[in-house]
């Protein structure tokens, strides 16, 4: 059996974008739904999921193990895994980390590119790496399975979470820093760290990401994963795409900005990424999977290596929380 999954989206959701999922045969998407959200304003949009699902039954469903993600291949759905892109939900209080997985919060950052009560993000000049609440978190998280993302901090924070967590972390979406030099792309230090933890890292189609943005290559791309699993098991890597289409520019002004500044926030300062660029045009959205797929058995990746990285790898990630 294979998997097709697509470990980070966030949409402009609506029919159209679970019907693009459908038509690409994702199994399974992971969704952020929280950026600088409270605990209160994240029940919010939790409701505003639940109206998606009765909603839309017949291609969608909320997700909580990896026996979704076979419920999902069965029935011809997407099963719908919730995240946190911030740890902003849980405010100060550890009770709502377990309030959040009965919830199905499946996945939560330790921080969003700022410094938070539990870890440095990547775009702090200093990083003093996990706090003390930040290790209480993380033991809590290990005891109720929920998954750790770092894919938004800095280095040493994101090493410390790797030592200090006792369950394998991931980076949901993110590229390695040897081929494109982002901000949020990871060291080769962190992939190994990843690699002899058994924890995972999902590549980002989000073209601020890319060697090159939006003119980014198939066989570029594909070329960097091929060089990636010399520092990392082909077994734990997969796809992060990052997908964040049909929003507004307003919408990655909420992102950056939040309710944390007055002042505009162009990420790693540059007022030319103040909007979402165009995506490549061989992954203009999910259905670019099918491109993927050809990309990666060109440079070299068998049938069954293929199905790994495009899925396969993730669910079996998926099922070590169960």
């Amino acid at each position: 059996m294979s998997y097709k999954i697509d470990n980070l989206q966030y949409c402009n959701w609506s029919k159209e974008i679970f019907e693009i999922n459908n038509k690409a045969n994702l199994d399974a998407v992971h969704a952020t739904i929280c950026y600088h959200e409270d605990f209160d304003e994240l029940k919010i949009n939790i409701e505003k999921w639940e109206e998606y699902f009765r909603d839309y039954s017949s291609l969608i469903f909320q997700g909580f193990n990896s026996r979704d993600i076979e419920k999902a291949k069965q029935e011809n759905k997407t099963a719908i895994f919730f995240g946190l892109q911030n740890c902003s939900p849980i405010e100060d209080n550890i009770e709502y980390v377990e309030r959040l997985k009965n919830l199905g919060v499946l996945f939560m950052q330790l921080t969003y590119n700022n410094q938070s009560l539990l870890a440095t993000g990547c775009y702090e000049k200093r990083d003093t790496g996990i706090t003390r609440m930040g290790r209480e978190v993380i033991k809590e998280m290990n005891r109720v399975k929920m998954i750790i993302d770092m894919s938004h901090s800095a280095e040493f924070s994101t090493l410390e979470a790797i030592e200090i967590s006792e369950k394998p972390i991931v980076i949901s979406h993110a590229n390695p820093l040897f081929w494109h030099k982002g901000l949020r792309n990871k060291s080769d230090v962190v992939l190994k760290a990843l690699n002899d933890s058994g924890g995972m890292i999902g590549f980002s189609l989000y073209p601020h990401h890319l060697k090159n943005s939006s003119e980014c290559t198939l066989i570029s791309f594909c070329e960097m994963i091929a060089e990636t699993t010399k520092r990392i098991s082909i077994k734990q890597i997969g796809i992060g795409s990052d997908l964040c289409i049909r929003h507004p520019d307003s919408i990655v002004e909420w992102m950056r900005n939040g309710t944390w500044t007055k002042t505009k926030d162009f990420g790693e300062g540059n007022a030319s990424n103040a909007g979402f660029p165009p995506q490549p045009n061989w992954f203009e959205d999910a259905r670019g999977f099918i491109n993927l797929e050809k990309g990666l058995k060109d440079v070299g990746f068998s049938e069954e290596e293929t199905h790994d990285i495009l899925g396969n790898n993730w669910y079996n990630f998926y099922q070590k929380f169960d």
